[in-house]
């Protein structure tokens, strides 16, 4: 069926025009305790700049004069009504000129057919517009330390990392410096994550957030601090037990995030096997959280560790142990073949799964094929959970470390359970 002419048009004039509409509705509630005619613009203000940039962006290609008068008429309003109320009101604020241009430009960028550019655009504006309380009270409670790391993480991935290039070096071509210093920033990123995933929840209010906070950078280390107060009885078992399930749940969601970013091949293959260990994990993890006492369950003075976030010695610690792990491969690779190196892979992510995604990821594309790839991850997994449940055991205590222990193995179990199913 044939468009009819102008239909595109249309539909483009009809987007600018509803993002204005979205943009005004933010603004007019925003501004709605202000008296009429103090505003810098209202409601439909906003909707006309939405719809004056999609006529100008229709225009532009025809009328390339026209389409520009109308951008920079709108413009000049802008600045002009931004003069005005800044000397009404007395006090400098931008928010709503800039959100005027960007109101603009979004329109313009629907008329010229950027739908998706121009929608992003909008709606990324409308949500920090909408936060603006919740980040004003974060940049309140940031210390200047965590500011510094914040650039310094900035700095690392934003800056460095697209200037590295992005073909191999080293001993048998095993160096990628793009995909080694991803590795800085990936772990790096967790780190920060976790850290203030636990800052903004409350690391002492509740050990299933700081568990799961800190297994986006390392379960194992979640795992000791968890056996070593149930050993103590600083907490109720319960609780704490609830915090390792919840913490290898963590574990294998990061797992899948990392592999979809460095060895995506294997992605599809290793959600199904490790997705029976990951529900039994939930599945007790929730059976744990019931029998948690109800109310006040004694003080929580102790927090779950967590790598330093702003301290980089573990990325480059483990981007040294990727590098020679990823040489140690090729070489297996290229004098014995395909499943010793399986197995080097498997058995390196005993103690940390993330080295043997990495490393994975920096092998050629066709070294192993798609489901032995998985089975290798999936491996690696199973024992880097059997590896937890031995330091629950062992850290904790048998007659309290088993509430930790034993969900581990059953976890692990399924695993093993659903590669069997592959493999025959």
């Amino acid at each position: 069926m044939t468009a009819l002419p102008g239909y595109s048009h249309l539909i483009n004039i009809a987007m600018a025009l509803a993002l204005g509409l979205l943009v005004g509705l933010q603004r007019g509630w925003v501004l709605r305790e202000q008296a009429a005619g103090s505003r810098f613009a209202g409601f439909r203000t906003f909707a006309l700049m939405g719809l004056a940039g999609g006529i100008a962006g229709i225009l532009f290609d025809e009328a390339r004069g026209p389409a520009t008068g109308l951008l920079v008429a709108v413009m000049l309003l802008v600045l002009l009504g931004y003069e005005r109320t800044s000397r009404l009101s007395g006090r400098i604020d931008g928010t709503s000129g800039v959100v005027a241009l960007l109101t603009l430009a979004s329109g313009f960028l629907v008329g010229i057919g950027e739908r998706l550019t121009g929608t992003t655009i909008v709606v990324v504006m409308v949500l920090i517009l909408a936060m603006r309380a919740q980040l004003h009270r974060w940049v309140r409670h940031l210390s200047e330390k965590e500011m510094i790391s914040i650039a310094r993480f900035a700095l690392i991935a934003l800056v460095i990392l697209p200037l590295l290039p992005d073909q191999p070096y080293g001993p048998y071509d095993a160096w990628n410096p793009r995909k080694l210093w991803m590795v800085v920033v990936l772990v790096s990123g967790f780190s920060f994550a976790g850290y203030f995933a636990a800052r903004m929840l409350g690391p002492t209010r509740a050990v299933i957030a700081t568990a799961a906070a800190g297994s986006m950078v390392s379960s194992t280390a979640v795992t000791a601090s968890l056996a070593t107060r149930m050993r103590d009885g600083t907490e109720g078992t319960p609780i704490l037990a609830t915090g390792i399930s919840a913490a290898s749940v963590v574990m294998y969601l990061r797992v899948a995030v990392l592999t979809a970013a460095l060895a995506p091949f294997a992605l599809l293959p290793l959600i199904r096997l490790i997705l029976p260990g990951m529900l039994v994990s939930l599945v007790i993890a929730g059976w744990y959280l019931r029998k948690v006492p109800r109310g006040p369950s004694g003080t929580q003075e102790e927090e779950v560790p967590m790598r330093n976030p702003f301290d980089l010695a573990p990325a480059f610690l483990l981007t040294a142990l990727v590098m020679a792990l990823t040489v140690a491969a090729r070489w297996v690779l290229q004098h014995f073949g395909d499943r010793e190196l399986a197995l080097v892979l498997a058995v390196s992510g005993t103690v940390d799964v993330d080295s043997t995604i990495i490393t994975m990821g920096n092998l050629p594309t066709d070294t192993l094929p798609q489901t032995t790839a998985a089975l290798v991850l999936a491996f690696s997994v199973t024992l880097n959970t059997l590896f937890k449940a031995f330091v629950s055991a062992s850290v904790g205590g048998w007659t309290k470390g088993k509430h930790g222990a034993l969900p581990l193995v059953a976890s692990a179990m399924a695993v093993i359970a659903g590669a069997l199913v592959v493999i025959f």
